[in-house]
């Protein structure tokens, strides 16, 4: 089963979902996946060719989807980001100055939120909504949501006929057609799929009281998806000293990606390991050996911009996950002792950008366990 669809089969028993990940492990790639299996309209036959679409021959419509979502037969799907400035509004309704064109200056109207949308979308017959929040943790998303923290829950909705039931959960809502504050209450065909990134240190956990309505999905870091990826059919062991094809570079980038990822995640914790995606999302597929130290060589950029976050102002921390710590020979990052005036100082010293001529040294030496 692939991971979107468990996520999929998650939603359909939990109602909401949220993915969480280090960064480059395919998070926003499983949102798309989701939402294109959701919004697939059951269907029968074969598909048809059409040559001006971007793919010919689509796939074909999704026959079952878990649980109540496979009984809408009109699907629909929903998106929108978390950020700092996001408001209670922008999630449900609200009163806000009137901008539109031609609106009389000094008028107010009331909006009609990404949730509030999705919700009043899936309460119609037959009909199911899936709303994707990404970055969920990268807003004040406590107070975006508000007293619906609690109505999210699957046993709190409205029932599959829409009634409410002895467990039923209402929250105040400014009503967009009267105006009044009314009492609301999520539909069971509302579906919410978050994602977040664990190791965004600019933002605050998010609430406990608030995760515990979602059923959690981990994507980690994998060498068999980048061995997959690359299509290595199997490890190197020992690595040779000089490549000569372009499978060797890419098994010790590799190697080098696993050894990184232990060593950052005894110094700084899992969730800021190092995703499989950091070294596929460079371009197009390596043929040669060249090609695969020239794809390795651009990768390393963002990867080690990646370690420098992770353990900034930890200059020790970072030459362990370096390996710089170790004066191996043939690592072009060295860890040195200094001193100013009577204060001990260290700090690595190394070239800014890595060339191909580099890089592969580098990986054994990243690679060595000790």
């Amino acid at each position: 089963m692939s991971e979107a669809d468990e996520v999929l089969k998650l939603l359909a028993e939990h109602k909401n979902v949220l993915l969480s990940g280090p960064p480059g492990t395919g998070k926003s790639m499983v949102l798309s996946k989701v939402a294109a299996l959701f919004s697939m309209q059951t269907g029968a036959g074969n598909p048809t060719y059409n040559p001006t679409t971007g793919v010919p021959i689509p796939a074909t419509p999704a026959a079952n989807l878990p649980g109540h979502i496979n009984q809408a037969a009109n699907r629909k799907v929903f998106r929108t980001v978390l950020h700092q400035s996001s408001k209670h509004r922008d999630f449900f309704t609200g009163l806000i100055p009137d901008a539109r064109s031609g609106a009389t200056p000094g008028k107010f109207r009331i909006t009609e939120g990404t949730l509030y949308k999705a919700s009043e979308f899936a309460k119609q017959p037959g009909c199911a909504s899936l709303l994707i929040i990404d970055e969920i943790n990268r807003g004040p998303t406590v107070q975006v949501f508000g007293g619906a923290i609690v109505a999210i829950e699957p046993e709190k909705r409205l029932d599959d006929s829409g009634n409410a039931t002895p467990s039923t959960q209402f929250f105040d809502l400014l009503d967009p057609s009267s105006g009044d504050i009314i009492e609301y209450a999520f539909p069971a065909r509302l579906y919410i799929l978050a994602a977040m990134n664990q190791a965004d240190v600019s933002v605050e956990p998010l609430d406990v009281a608030f995760l515990r309505r979602w059923a959690p999905f981990s994507l980690e870091p994998s060498e068999k998806k980048l061995r997959d990826h690359f299509n290595i059919t199997a490890a190197t062991s020992p690595l040779p000293t000089s490549p000569s094809s372009r499978d060797e570079v890419l098994e010790a980038a590799v190697q080098a990606f696993s050894a990184i990822n232990n060593r950052v995640s005894l110094g700084r914790g899992p969730e800021f390991q190092i995703g499989h995606g950091m070294l596929m999302a460079t371009g197009s597929m390596p043929t040669t050996k060249d090609e695969a130290l020239t794809h390795v060589a651009v990768a390393w950029r963002v990867i080690k911009n990646h370690i420098d976050e992770a353990f900034f102002g930890d200059v020790r921390g970072t030459a362990i996950v370096l390996n710089a710590d170790k004066g191996l020979q043939g690592n072009p990052y060295v860890l040195e002792e200094n001193s100013f005036g009577d204060t001990p100082r260290a700090q690595i010293k190394g070239p800014g950008m890595i060339s191909e001529n580099q890089i592969y040294d580098l990986l054994l030496a990243l690679a060595k366990i000790a």
